[in-house]
């Protein structure tokens, strides 16, 4: 098993946001795996004071003590306006990892999609990049069973904006929009989404 995992951290002018939620899912990631020395993620960090920077900090649990590379990339945010629905029952990627060859090779199979949204066991999981949310009956609801728990939606769900659902693939037309949430993004509503099948 591949053992160097990451977290990506959005900065903007230099500003650190929502450290807290990345400080908590990597020390979940040590604990998962018996060790329980940590870094100060913040501590650590010193982004350039550009308008907004990807903070990518991996780490490799297989030394000891571990190491956090960090790199600093200027963010510019992609254009989505297209899913293809994708389906693997087998998939996993519940630590975010540096091995990303399952979420890869699905992405692949986009066709004319500008990403894929993946189906497990016939229920609604994650795009390539983002937790999903749909807005029904006056509510965002997202995925009970993500292939990630993201930071963003630990975020959202702790402050009430959105809620967890099972979401069944035949559901998808039936909501009135949709929106990505990462860390980069944080929680962005798409002007229009088109589901290819």
């Amino acid at each position: 098993m591949n053992k160097i995992f990451l977290e990506t951290i959005r900065a903007v002018d230099g500003e650190i946001l929502n450290i807290s939620y990345h400080q908590k899912r990597y020390e979940s990631v040590l604990e998962s795996f018996g060790i329980s020395e940590y870094m100060n993620l913040e501590a650590l960090l010193n982004p350039p004071k550009i308008s907004t920077c990807r903070c990518r900090l991996t780490y490799d649990i297989s030394k000891i003590p571990h190491l956090i590379d960090i790199t600093y990339h200027e963010y510019k945010q992609r254009d989505i306006n297209s899913l293809k629905v994708v389906f693997s029952n087998d998939i996993e990627y519940a630590i975010k990892s540096v091995s990303r060859d399952e979420i890869n090779a699905l992405y692949n199979k986009r066709d004319d999609g500008d990403d894929i949204l993946i189906i497990k066991n016939l229920l609604v999981s994650d795009t390539s990049i983002a937790n999903i949310a749909f807005f029904s009956k006056g509510e965002w609801i997202t995925p009970k069973s993500p292939l990630l728990k993201g930071t963003t939606r630990a975020r959202l769900l702790d402050e009430g904006k959105i809620v967890e659902a099972d979401i069944k693939v035949q559901d998808l037309r039936s909501f009135s929009k949709v929106a990505l949430l990462n860390a980069m993004i944080d929680f962005y509503v798409l002007d229009r989404c088109e589901f290819l099948i």
